[in-house]
């Protein structure tokens, strides 16, 4: 290994461990032990292992896919796959992640599983250049295309302050099962891309959003009835500048890390962390905590931590 990638991936993993310590440390911590399942946990942190295999320490943590998919339901996995970049570039979703993602949902009985993104580069080779078109039919799901405006319906966002309607993917509202699936990475507008911001990929006009204060059309959003389920945090190779897209490899740090919870807010605050950052520097995450949408305290949550 070259010098300049033996410290960029030491930074990264010195950063990832140092954010765990900051969630309390590892006092929750298994190596291939039987783990607890079924425990209100806010969420689910895992480290030092690989995307699949990760996924699969995490879920059983929370009891299993079973607790979210429940047979002869349609579910939607919705990875961010909004760049025609490979996936060494780490501007998308780990197609490995989706991979396993889905072969949990029919594991768990469901009956169809579809997945989708309203890319920012071309879609088709968005799909194809991401690796996870080809993942998500080795799993046995379907790819949907997103890039006709028939494929959305306007909605109302009760409440929304810069955001009061919006035209949402038709898969969202149909699906029995929605599972957000965010790569954490830096934005130049946004500050950090995750789970709240990820939502900018099941929208037809996300440019109403980047002209009418980014940040609180983020938040509000979160306000819409239908959330996901469930949201599972890619933080394998965290982009650290020049994001959403990417300039380089030389942008990332392997920081082998992986979230999951049921609020999308505490798992955006713990990719804050990861990152280096306070969680209310991001502002829509900070906006979102403040309007009830979930926690952003992350020392007063239920934090099950766990290191391969």
């Amino acid at each position: 290994m070259k010098r300049r990638s033996f410290l960029r991936n030491s930074l990264g993993a010195g950063l990832a461990a140092g954010a765990f310590m900051s969630f309390g440390g590892y006092k929750n911590a298994f190596a291939g032990k039987p783990l607890p399942s079924g425990t209100d946990y806010d969420l689910i942190a895992v480290m030092g292992g690989e995307p699949a295999a990760m996924f699969d320490m995490g879920i059983q943590a929370l009891g299993g896919m079973g607790t979210f998919v429940k047979k002869g339901q349609k579910v939607l996995v919705k990875p961010n796959i909004g760049w025609d970049v490979v996936p060494e570039k780490g501007g998308n979703t780990n197609p490995a992640l989706v991979k396993r993602i889905i072969e949990h949902c029919y594991r768990a009985g469901a009956k169809e599983v579809l997945v989708f993104d309203n890319t920012c580069d071309n879609w088709i080779k968005c799909y194809k250049n991401s690796g996870i078109e080809q993942a998500v039919r080795d799993a046995g799901a379907k790819m949907v295309p997103s890039n006709s405006e028939s494929y959305y319906q306007e909605v109302t966002i009760p409440n929304g302050k810069k955001l009061t309607k919006v035209k949402v993917h038709e898969l969202v509202l149909s699906s029995d099962v929605f599972i957000n699936v965010p790569i954490l990475k830096h934005h130049s507008s946004a500050l950090m891309t995750g789970a709240l911001k990820n939502m900018m990929g099941v929208v037809w006009d996300r440019s109403y959003w980047h002209r009418n204060h980014l940040n609180q059309c983020i938040a509000d959003y979160a306000l819409f009835s239908k959330k996901p389920n469930l949201n599972v945090m890619d933080a394998y190779n965290v982009m650290m500048r020049n994001g959403p897209r990417g300039v380089s490899v030389a942008d990332l740090s392997n920081m082998k890390s992986l979230m999951l919870s049921t609020d999308w807010v505490a798992i955006d605050a713990a990719g804050a962390k990861l990152m280096g950052r306070e969680p209310s520097s991001i502002e829509h995450i900070k906006l979102a905590a403040g309007m009830g949408i979930g926690k952003m305290d992350l020392a007063a949550m239920n934090i099950h931590r766990m290191k391969m």
